[in-house]
């Protein structure tokens, strides 16, 4: 009896990133495997955001391949040679990777429905009905469908990111990407933010988390990469990571945080 593996859903390969004289990520390589959630831990300033923005090519690479479900991010290879890609076809891939940032990015002047919906109608350019019905269910899964009228200075933090995680579902991603999506919150908010992102990983998400919730990788992740200094330095599924850690770095690191 035969068995097949799924192709990665991302894969990088020796992806580096200066800005300047300064490099940012040092051969980094990863793949993700479809409905895995992976997350990225390590110390401030160590590039685990630049390696998000960099899948969905907000930040243009120096070096090395990124592929997101088969397709190279970025640009595209005619014989030899490889050629950026024009803006429009660049969001069209874009709009296949949703990302929750750490400040939530909404638009102030609009509802959190009218925020949720915005990206369906006008890059999907799905019909305002069907899309306001889907905004609607998706409110409700994130435990906001009594807040859908409301203008994101009315909502809390944890709530405003919540609705920054409805928008971006909205979108039907094929891959989700959350940069330290808890940050910016006050402590008693973090929880119910979390237990969202929780149930999109039970529900199959593809998921990619940078986070300093260490509980969370503990208890959701498949796969936990330590980064410092720009580098991969360490990745093993979170039991043995945070039991076992094998790279002096990760201990120290985990020594600090955990303690």
């Amino acid at each position: 009896m035969s068995s097949t593996v799924a192709e990665p859903l991302l894969s990088a390969r020796a992806v580096s990133k200066s800005f300047g004289h300064h490099q940012v990520l040092h051969d980094v390589s990863m793949t993700v495997a479809p409905g895995e959630v992976t997350c990225i831990i390590g110390p401030s300033g160590s590039g685990k955001s630049t390696f998000l923005r960099c899948i969905n090519h907000l930040e243009k690479i120096d070096g090395g391949q990124l592929w997101v479900d088969g397709e190279r991010v970025g640009y595209r290879r005619r014989g030899d040679k490889l050629y950026e890609l024009r803006e429009s076809e660049t969001a069209r891939r874009r709009a296949d990777i949703g990302m929750v940032f750490q400040a939530f990015n909404l638009f102030a002047h609009r509802t959190a429905l009218e925020n949720v919906i915005e990206g369906p109608v006008v890059v999907r350019r799905r019909d305002r009905r069907s899309a306001t019905e889907r905004a609607l269910q998706l409110l409700d899964r994130v435990g906001l469908a009594d807040r859908a009228g409301h203008y994101p200075s009315q909502l809390s933090g944890g709530q405003q990111q919540r609705v920054a995680i409805a928008r971006a579902l909205a979108m039907e991603p094929k891959l989700m990407l959350f940069d330290e999506p808890t940050s910016a919150l006050d402590p008693e908010l973090v929880g119910e933010v979390l237990e969202v992102m929780k149930d999109l990983a039970r529900d199959g998400m593809t998921m990619i988390v940078v986070t300093h919730e260490m509980g969370f990788a503990r208890e959701v992740a498949d796969v936990v990469h330590f980064m410092a200094d720009g580098r991969l330095v360490e990745s093993a599924p979170p039991a043995r990571l945070f039991g076992d850690p094998q790279h002096e770095r990760t201990r120290g690191f985990l020594s600090k945080v955990l303690a």
